[in-house]
């Protein structure tokens, strides 16, 4: 009973710190862990005999928005990489007729293996702050030199994004209503639709 009870609260307090520091030790430990990884997680999702080819955009993120964004800029004539941690998402962009491949792009070694060097924009649809500063810093290390476009929900997440380099902020919600709005008011007899601009301070709460 006594030995149950010393491993318990060793194990306790120690997970409570392991928890709290995982980014932490992560970063010390992974050097040690590669080697149990493997290059491709899911070896159906590539075919490894094939880099993906050049772009001039790459969009991170392949749900809903960033599906439809990678569409748009498809038929404006842009050539487009769709890029995904989830290869159910990556298999439902390939079937929608975009080119996607499957990555992590927090880590700076699959980043680096995109070809981000011929890309003029890369685009960040995750809905996550703390992923999207991951993958600027993975950016930077590869020593990408092109524009960068980031989701943000909140006026300091936007400010934030500028402050670490991002080129353009978007708002998903706001610019989602600007459009719709200028489609309804189009549709006015008689009337001339004014320019809508979405300022950062207009942006709506997440939880709104």
């Amino acid at each position: 009973m006594g030995l149950i009870t010393l491993v318990g609260l060793i194990t306790i307090g120690l997970s409570t710190y392991m928890i709290l520091y995982s980014h932490p030790l992560y970063e010390f430990l992974a050097p040690a862990l590669r080697v149990f990884e493997r290059r491709s997680p899911h070896r159906e999702t590539n075919d490894e005999s094939d880099a993906p080819e050049g772009a001039d955009a790459i969009v991170v993120g392949m749900g809903r928005y960033g599906l439809n964004i990678a569409k748009e800029l498809r038929s404006r004539g842009w050539s487009v990489l769709g890029v995904d941690f989830d290869p159910h998402a990556v298999r439902n962009a390939t079937a929608q007729g975009i080119n996607a491949h499957y990555a992590d792009a927090e880590d700076p070694e699959e980043l680096g293996e995109l070809p981000i060097a011929s890309a003029r924009w890369v685009v960040c649809t995750t809905p996550l702050h703390a992923t999207e500063r991951s993958i600027l810093e993975s950016l930077r290390a590869n020593g990408y030199k092109g524009m960068v476009a980031a989701t943000a929900h909140r006026a300091e997440e936007a400010s934030a994004l500028e402050r670490a380099g991002v080129t353009m902020t978007l708002f998903p919600y706001a610019d989602g209503a600007v459009r719709a709005a200028e489609r309804i008011d189009s549709h006015e007899p008689g009337r001339r639709s004014a320019p809508v601009v979405t300022r950062p301070d207009a942006a709506p709460r997440a939880d709104a």
